[in-house]
């Protein structure tokens, strides 16, 4: 039999469909200033925006002054256990955790000011939370968040003893302060190089 990839290929309009409308319901969903003011169960995927004075986000910060329509960084909090395929707890407070484990990255990180930042969630529990990658994707393709696409290293965790023969990320050079960032010890980004980029990336 004559090989075909295309007898191998899945469309479907209502993927899109589905995508679309979980990323119209996040974006009518509240805004908080970030950490969410209480502890709450659930995963998902949320959008941080930033509103404050550093010189070199101020287009960004400009954009979200009337209302947060452009998120710096986009994330996900997925079911413990789903690389695993194992059922999630009921009582998963994964994403909660989340956003404040970047409220005190933020407060680490030099140039920054958490009472900046403000965020917006969307819980998927259950069947829905086989979307969350999905979603945060579909957010990244869409708003291109200057965390995710050009100053990498928001999202990242202390890599733990043993490991710190790695070097900083662009977003610790850029914002020097998180007390395991600086155990690193590998050779690191340039910080004007980054300036330059992310000024490019912005004009």
């Amino acid at each position: 039999m004559e090989f075909n990839p295309g007898k191998h290929i899945f469309k479907s309009p209502k993927v899109h469909a589905v995508i679309n409308e979980a990323i119209a319901f996040l974006n009518q969903t509240p805004i908080y200033q970030l950490p969410s003011p209480e502890s709450f169960i659930g995963t998902g995927v949320y959008c941080l925006y930033y509103l404050g004075k550093y010189d070199i986000y101020k287009k960004i910060a400009d954009a979200n002054m009337t209302e947060c329509n452009h998120p710096i960084y986009v994330g996900k909090a997925v079911p413990k256990g789903w690389r695993t395929a194992r059922t999630g707890s009921e009582e998963d407070a994964t994403l909660a955790q989340r956003l404040r484990e970047h409220s005190r990255s933020i407060k680490q990180g030099s140039g920054l000011d958490v009472n900046d930042f403000k965020c917006r969630f969307m819980i998927l529990n259950g069947e829905e939370s086989s979307m969350i990658t999905i979603v945060e994707a579909a957010l990244i393709r869409k708003y291109r968040p200057l965390w995710n696409t050009i100053v990498d290293g928001f999202g990242n965790h202390d890599p733990g003893s043993g490991r710190y023969d790695q070097a900083k990320s662009e977003w610790d050079i850029l914002h020097p302060g998180r007390s395991w960032a600086e155990k690193l010890k590998g050779k690191s980004p340039n910080l004007e190089g980054i300036k330059i980029k992310i000024k490019k990336a912005l004009e």
